[in-house]
């Protein structure tokens, strides 16, 4: 199975699509938050593809700000992270993944892109496609799960001007 994870694309749907567009053997798309209108727009233009969305500080529409998703049994926690303050550390995002069974926590927010395992959870933050930070190149994330059940994730960084319309 395999799952894109974007966060914070700020109403670039060009470079939203593009991603979307570049992945279509995906399983799913998961977008942690700040970008709730260009991802409906994507969507629409998807309807055969499995989408997620969680809201992000910027986002106004009555989305939810907390999902848990499944994967082959495996349950993913989709959280855009304001709420759970990953600007100051990931202790709060670890706790409530553990609360929720989940072997996978997603989050964005920060704009920098990270993976790790920590305490037995493996942490995802796909960075911005849009603007990201610390000199760092817009990106987004990739989680496989195979047949077994082991999960990879990987940052895919984009081009500066590959997405340029």
């Amino acid at each position: 199975m395999k799952i894109v994870v974007v966060s914070d694309s700020h109403k670039e749907f060009h470079k939203l699509n593009s991603v979307v567009e570049n992945n279509l053997d995906a399983d799913a798309f998961i977008h942690l938050g700040d970008g709730e209108h260009e991802f409906n727009d994507v969507r629409n233009l998807h309807p055969e593809k499995s989408f997620l969305f969680v809201k992000g500080n910027c986002d106004f529409a009555d989305n939810k700000t907390i999902r848990i998703a499944n994967a082959k049994g495996i349950k993913i926690l989709c959280v855009h992270g304001h709420e759970h303050h990953v600007h100051q550390g990931l202790d709060t995002l670890i706790a409530v993944a553990k609360q929720n069974g989940c072997k996978i926590a997603l989050y964005g927010h920060t704009h920098l892109y990270r993976t790790e395992l920590i305490d037995g959870i493996y942490v995802m933050n796909p960075g911005s496609i849009d603007s990201p930070r610390d000199k760092r190149p817009p990106s987004y994330g990739i989680i496989t799960i195979d047949d077994n059940k082991k999960i990879t994730m990987n940052i895919v960084a984009l081009d500066y001007h590959a997405d340029k319309q």
